[in-house]
């Protein structure tokens, strides 16, 4: 193969116009690129600043584990990492010595499978290491010296050498092989994985975690038609896929219309009420001359939004507005309409996957029955979307992220012509030539990592924007929304970063071409003609492979970047020095932060895929990745086992998305290869090809028997081979779950999630009474809440201990200086959502025996003196036991529920069924005689016209399946 480069496709002039000259380098972006001072000043900044931000890491983190090791802190016996001494070299040991079974207790199996994925991506791009570089580069360098060609070969770039820019003839052929070995070896990774990763779900299905988690082993019934909305009507559903012994417990769900909104908009009054306070009040000794002014929200109509008015006071009124707002919309849901979901759950956690398992494909009446997630876990506004409207919106997203992808493509050029070779910028810059000329090696060294650097910065916020689009598109959960997007971003870096990127220059020639050509007066579509397509492709290619590899290379020192946690101290450090934070900023900064797991998939998912796509245009691509991986490995296990936590636990599902992401790369480095060994000289090599051509039947052969294989058994706990339970079987937690409050449990939080409470700094208690212009001691009720049902306000005496405050300064939570930490707080449920306390990282595992809303008692204190929950109020903690209380304004008021109202519970242990007015069975108490449970408010029965109740009749469901289990 002759080479060439695409010079000369516009015409050159003495006297080039800076258009001229734009145009010719769009059409070849790299071919000047200085190659090897790029690929050298690459590797020793990268191996230079992995070395030295690791030294400065293993040097600070024995003196501040709040960055370094939180979770330390934080968790409990259970969850807690290995102890780590504090030498330089310390954290090393637990690091790598660590197994992985130990692992999955420590840090959630999702966590465990990210881990597994690095070692996984560690460990298989060594073997390629090995086996390209061995095959492909003698045969590269073979292959130029005996290509014949008009030059000298020896005058080609060292990098240009290991390229098959300059390859002809049947060397080709150990492409071809190098093809079947790759995907063989790509293909046993993921196999060995994907039984590795069953075996971590079945020892998953196992644990006591999951065995006592309610979500175990209920199921939730979506679109389900208006006149199946009761809770007889869920379980007629289900039987209607499996009809079992057991009579599932089910609960429709309630209609909150606009409480969440009221919620959010309280929380956010909250939010911006501490921010004034704390910018006000960030100097005690020297208030501002003038108090902080707002405007009015758009959602209060009491008020003009045009007129600025105090912050401090407006923000204090609305709180308290929208907290009287919010009582009364959860006295009055159960005069609301059922919802079209809801929720029923077994006794045992076989029957609950056996039913899903045969619903698979099955939707009686036009609903859907699925596995439940976590209670935390779902998106309860999407959960009542109709099946068109979520088709619609996916539509609309799918449109938008290909909108989206071409808007980019036009930076992406940018960024490939211009700071992929700086020579380029100087030739339509003139100013910047002259320096770039003065210090030659000082802008090579920038030019290695100057388009890597704003490649990575341009996609910084987007999966936050494909995430909010998500939750709109329908998605039922956060964990499936998250795996969505990282589908999304993946592509969308795919599309943009790696093949617009790379193959840019190549489709521009026939724009470039037909610019000339109408610039001379020539028939455009006979300069196409003239354009050799798949050899200017594959030159492009061959250049483009020094900037991948200084973009592999620069992923190492971000690896050790990221350890470091520079950004969170830098940040830390700047909004105590020169912003004023709230008590709440500051009790966020020392919790442990959520690990996100589509911003790191899809990166190690990215830099996989461009190794596999030129590994055999440039095979220095796999050791480098492999390297990176390598030490990648290591450093995320450390934050995975000290630093982060896991926000929404699925379980492991985020294994199924990265496993086809990786069959896509494989899929498309056999294209790359096809395209290298296919049509060249003018001729097409059609028996390489046809070599080719099995490749992607294989693949999708190898993922078929994968999916047929594993899927099943990693989704569901059984598949409908165990036979039903005998329902007069009794079994020690058989009685704990039978209190089981499923319209609790899995009801809507905006029914019982506690309000946040403004949090002032204590240093600036004393001075409340000339900042607060509203209501004190007096307006105070009698139960010392100040009118804050949902916000419990200590009457203690903070000053004096064991006596009442005879003067509160306001409805406030005063929070010390020394206490503006995660650990005097992570029992509320404000912080610990947000931080991984749903997971039972703080000893508040999600079982039906411990589950509480308020996770403490009003006044109680936890083990540094502090106040542990300053927002839950008296009735508000409720467990599965007997003597329940549930949430205020949940199904209090049975009289006035429609006739859409949730029909009774079902008692799965007894072969007849009762009706009766309350949720819960009849609790025995010590002399044997059966009582109803106190303060439980009851599931009320459906109400006839009229206002009266009625019991079922004989022809009743109920009654038909009380004798069918006869």
């Amino acid at each position: 193969m002759e080479p060439s480069t695409t010079h000369g496709l516009l015409p050159r002039q003495s006297q080039q116009s800076s258009t001229d000259i734009f145009l010719s380098l769009i059409a070849d972006p790299f071919s000047s690129q200085i190659q090897s001072s790029a690929f050298l000043s690459a590797l020793g900044v990268s191996v230079g600043l992995t070395v030295l931000i690791t030294l400065a890491f293993s040097l600070l983190r024995p003196y501040n584990a709040i960055t370094y090791a939180p979770k330390l802190r934080h968790a409990d016996q259970k969850h807690a990492p290995p102890p780590i001494g504090k030498g330089i070299t310390d954290w090393v040991v637990p690091v790598t010595k660590t197994r992985e079974q130990h692992l999955v207790d420590k840090i959630g199996l999702d966590a465990v499978v990210f881990l597994r994925f690095t070692h996984m991506c560690r460990n298989m791009f060594a073997v390629l290491s090995i086996v390209g570089c061995a095959i492909v580069i003698p045969v590269n360098i073979k292959g130029g010296f005996a290509g014949g060609h008009g030059q000298s070969f020896d005058d080609v770039s060292a990098f240009m050498k290991l390229t098959p820019q300059y390859v002809a003839g049947n060397y080709f052929w150990a492409f071809v092989v190098c093809a079947y070995l790759f995907d063989i070896i790509i293909c046993y990774f993921l196999w060995s994985n994907y039984r590795a990763i069953l075996r971590l779900r079945r020892n998953y299905f196992q644990s006591a975690e999951y065995q006592k988690g309610l979500h175990a082993r209920s199921l939730m019934v979506t679109n389900i038609p208006r006149e199946y909305r009761t809770d007889e009507g869920v379980v007629r559903l289900i039987d209607e896929v499996r009809n079992v012994n057991e009579i599932p417990r089910a609960a429709i769900a309630r209609n909150v219309k606009d409480l969440p909104d009221l919620i959010e908009e309280h929380e956010d009054a909250v939010l911006e009420l501490e921010g004034y306070l704390a910018k006000y009040l960030k100097n005690p000794d020297k208030l501002p001359a003038k108090r902080p002014m707002c405007k009015p929200s758009k959602k209060d109509k009491s008020r003009s939004h045009n007129q600025k008015v105090d912050a401090i006071d407006y923000l204090t009124s609305r709180v308290k507005e929208l907290e009287t707002e919010i009582k009364e919309v959860r006295q009055s849901v159960d005069k609301r309409d059922a919802m079209p979901y809801g929720f029923a759950s077994f006794d045992s956690i076989e029957l609950a996957h056996s039913v899903a398992y045969v619903g698979r494909g099955r939707y009686p009446q036009g609903s859907k029955i699925i596995l439940s997630p976590k209670p935390h876990d779902l998106i309860w506004k999407n959960l009542a979307m109709e099946p068109k409207t979520r088709k619609t919106r996916n539509i609309f997203l799918n449109g938008w992220m290909v909108i989206f992808s071409l808007i980019f493509i036009v930076p992406n050029a940018l960024t490939s012509v211009f700071l992929s070779n700086l020579s380029h910028l100087g030739m339509v810059w003139p100013g910047f030539n002259k320096t770039l000329k003065a210090e030659p090696q000082f802008w090579a060294v920038v030019q290695g990592i100057a388009a890597p650097l704003v490649s990575a910065l341009f996609y910084l916020g987007l999966p936050a924007m494909i995430r909010r689009m998500a939750t709109h598109a329908g998605d039922l959960s956060k964990t499936s929304r998250e795996r969505h997007v990282l589908a999304k971003v993946y592509g969308f870096f795919v599309f943009n970063n790696l093949i617009v990127f790379s193959i840019f220059s190549a489709v521009w020639a026939f724009f470039a071409a037909v610019i000339a050509a109408k610039k001379n007066n020539q028939d455009g579509f006979e300069a196409v003609k003239n354009q050799h397509v798949i050899h200017n492709l594959v030159v492009t290619l061959c250049s483009t492979t020094t900037y991948w590899l200084t973009f592999l290379l620069q992923r190492s020192w971000s690896a050790a970047l990221d350890l470091s946690q520079a950004w969170t101290l830098a940040w830390g450090y700047f909004r105590r020095r020169f912003t004023s934070p709230t008590p709440r900023q500051l009790i966020e900064l020392t919790a442990p932060p959520p690990f996100e797991f589509v911003d790191y998939y899809n990166s190690f998912l990215f830099y996989a895929t461009v190794a596999i796509c030129f590994a055999t245009l440039q095979p220095l691509c796999l050791p480098i990745a492999g390297l990176y991986f390598a030490l990648d490995s290591y450093m995320k296990k450390y934050m995975l086992m000290y630093i982060f936590i896991t926000k929404y636990e699925s379980g492991g599902k985020y294994w199924r998305t990265v496993f086809n992401r990786f069959l896509f790369a494989t899929f498309l480095g056999n294209l790359v290869i096809a395209v290298v060994v296919g049509p060249q000289d003018g001729n097409v090599r059609w028996a390489m090809l046809a070599a080719l051509a099995p490749l992607p039947f294989l693949l999708g052969a190898f993922k078929w028997y994968c999916k047929r294989s594993f899927d099943d058994s990693i989704d569901f706990y059984t598949r409908g081979e165990a036979a039903d339970r005998d329902p007069d079987l009794a079994s020690s937690d058989k009685k704990t779950r039978r209190s089981d409050r499923v319209a609790v449990k899995f009801g809507h939080p905006a029914l019982y999630k506690p309000l946040i409470v403004p949090m002032v700094a204590e240093k600036s208690q004393h001075l409340l009474k000339e900042v607060y212009r509203g209501r004190l001691s007096a307006d105070l009720d009698m139960d010392g809440n100040g009118g804050y049902g949902d916000i419990y306000m200590n009457p203690m005496s903070q000053k004096h201990p064991g006596k009442r405050d005879d003067e509160p300064d306001g409805p406030f939570q005063f929070v010390a200086e020394s206490e503006m930490d995660f650990a005097n707080f992570k029992d509320r449920e404000d912080f610990r959502e947000d931080h991984g306390g749903e997971g039972g990282l703080y000893s508040r595992p999600d079982t039906p025996d411990s589950w509480t809303l308020g996770h403490s008692k009003p006044g109680s204190r936890n083990q540094s003196g502090s106040r542990s929950s300053s927002v839950a109020s008296a009735g508000r903690e409720f467990t599965g036991g007997a003597g329940t209380t549930y949430p205020a304004g949940y199904h209090q008021t049975p009289s006035a529920l429609r006739e859409a109202s949730p029909a009774p519970s079902y008692e799965s242990d007894s072969r007849s069924m009762s009706r009766g007015p309350t949720l819960d069975r009849v609790e025995t108490n010590g002399s044997g005689r059966g009582t109803l449970l106190r303060n439980a408010a009851p599931m009320p029965s459906s109400l006839v016209p009229g206002g009266g109740t009625r019991a079922l009749d004989d022809t009743s469901y109920d009654q038909f399946r009380r004798g069918r289990q006869r």
